[in-house]
């Protein structure tokens, strides 16, 4: 959220950055035109207070000079100024709901670093590691999805009947697989000296509201009761669509002091979105699903510390990447795709080499695949949220800036290592970080189908 006194006095800029951020719809004028009549309401209320309890006080006085006829006009007055203060109080409170809720629908104002663009075309790639000692490569790469359901390690036809389309059944060698990523991902992070934390996957709305993901992206989110939540009044509950929404809001109101910053906590959770802005993007495969899983990187820091903390999150996402040799590129996101809380972001994306895109890297073919989004919130999250922290013991609490990173988004990962690893004879050779992990294994050879559909026609 926005703070108040900055959009008051700093309109013009206001304006420009959501132009920048493509937000033309929004009615900034009538968000100002909210806060100065809140503002001269809440004046208004004040000097009816006062102004009642000088009354109130002047009775006191009255009634002991013996001034009865005076008293009881000063009685009246203050009954008439208690009428008036409390409809100006009703039409303030109201004032205040309805401002809140607009300066909810207001994005971050983007970091001066940020290029200003459109669209995905105008971000602008930083840097690329991994492609200066390529391994072989079959002379096709099957895609992970057609690779996945020859080895048995995928079933999407299973998980579509069980649950729906976008949910999938790993089997085999390849939930080992997703596990080993998991454990790997969490062991590389402990070393950069994050904390676990496994937190609750159900999360309140005023958690959504906390982080950004209310009432924005509402259509996104899987709310518990669906259609029908008036019947579970009890349970506020959505789904988790990214463990920065309960681990941000773990000090939701809290006040954190100057010695515990930089707070760094990671978390595996699985995560649920229904992807409604990407409907029929892509539906094969488990690259766009609607229940995936991921190590979140959460960060609380100093505001100065900030953006050496963004450089610093960036590598430590990478650092799994690396470890895993998988190639990958690093681009600073524009403003017009900058996520609503961000005020920078650099996504990370690894190389996939089985499905051909118009973006892929020249000569070589493939995808590219955002796997991590390292982002700065500055204290847009804090202030929804009321996290702040005190500098020093002595001094007024302030509110913190909070970052977050994918550490990284563990399906995607395995869609590249399916890819990038895979063999001439269909195989797939296990990254050898990960093979401690997979009890020693080197090669993700396949299972033998099971049941009457693993048959073949005329058997």
């Amino acid at each position: 959220m926005l703070d108040r006194r900055y959009l008051r006095e700093n309109p013009d800029e206001v304006r420009e950055s959501l132009a920048d951020r493509g937000y033309e719809d929004v009615d900034l004028d009538r968000v100002l035109e909210l806060d100065e009549q809140w503002r001269e309401h809440k004046a208004r209320g004040d000097d009816l207070r006062h102004e009642r309890n000088t009354v109130s006080k002047k009775v006191g006085q009255l009634k002991q000079e013996g001034d009865d006829e005076a008293a009881e006009e000063a009685i009246e007055r203050s009954q008439e100024l208690k009428a008036e203060l409390e409809a100006v109080e009703d039409r303030t409170a109201d004032l205040e709901r309805e401002l809140e809720q607009a300066m909810l629908e207001l994005p971050q104002i983007p970091h001066e670093s940020v290029p200003v663009g459109s669209e995905e075309a105008d971000n602008v790639e930083e840097e690329r590691w991994g492609f200066d000692d390529l391994r072989d490569l079959p002379d096709e790469v099957t895609p992970h999805y057609d690779l996945g359901e020859d080895l048995d390690i995928i079933d999407e036809a299973r998980g579509a009947k069980t649950t729906g389309a976008g949910f999938y059944f790993l089997k085999g060698d390849g939930a080992r697989l997703e596990h080993a990523l998991i454990q790997f991902m969490l062991d590389v992070h402990r070393e950069q000296d994050y904390v676990d934390v496994f937190p609750p996957v159900p999360v309140k709305s005023t958690s959504m509201q906390g982080t950004g993901q209310l009432p924005k992206f509402n259509e996104d989110a899987y709310r518990i009761g669906g259609d029908e939540f008036e019947d579970y009044e009890d349970d506020d509950l959505w789904l988790c669509p990214t463990a920065e929404v309960p681990v941000t809001n773990m000090y939701r109101d809290d006040i954190l002091l100057r010695e515990d910053l930089p707070l760094k906590h990671q978390a595996y959770t699985p995560n649920f979105r229904r992807e409604a802005g990407e409907h029929g993007t892509e539906t094969r495969g488990i690259v766009r699903v609607h229940q995936f899983n991921k190590v979140e990187l959460v960060n609380f820091v100093e505001p100065a510390e900030s953006y050496d903390r963004l450089e610093a999150l960036l590598d430590e996402a990478a650092t799994v990447l690396e470890r895993l040799e998988l190639p990958y590129r690093v681009l600073n996101l524009c403003t017009g795709d900058l996520g609503f809380a961000a005020a920078k972001t650099y996504d990370l994306e690894v190389w996939a080499p089985g499905t051909e895109s118009e973006d892929a890297p020249e000569g070589l073919g493939g995808r590219w695949l955002e796997v991590s989004s390292a982002s700065n919130f500055e204290d847009f999250q804090a202030r929804r949220a009321g996290i702040r922290y005190r500098p020093e013991h002595h001094e007024s609490a302030e509110y913190l800036h909070t970052l977050n990173a994918s550490g990284t988004a563990v399906g995607r990962v395995m869609v590249a290592v399916l890819e990038y690893y895979q063999n001439e004879d269909g195989t797939v050779t296990v990254p050898p970080v990960l093979r401690p992990y997979m009890g020693g294994q080197e090669v993700i050879e396949g299972h033998e189908k099971v049941g009457e559909s693993a048959l073949g026609e005329g058997e």
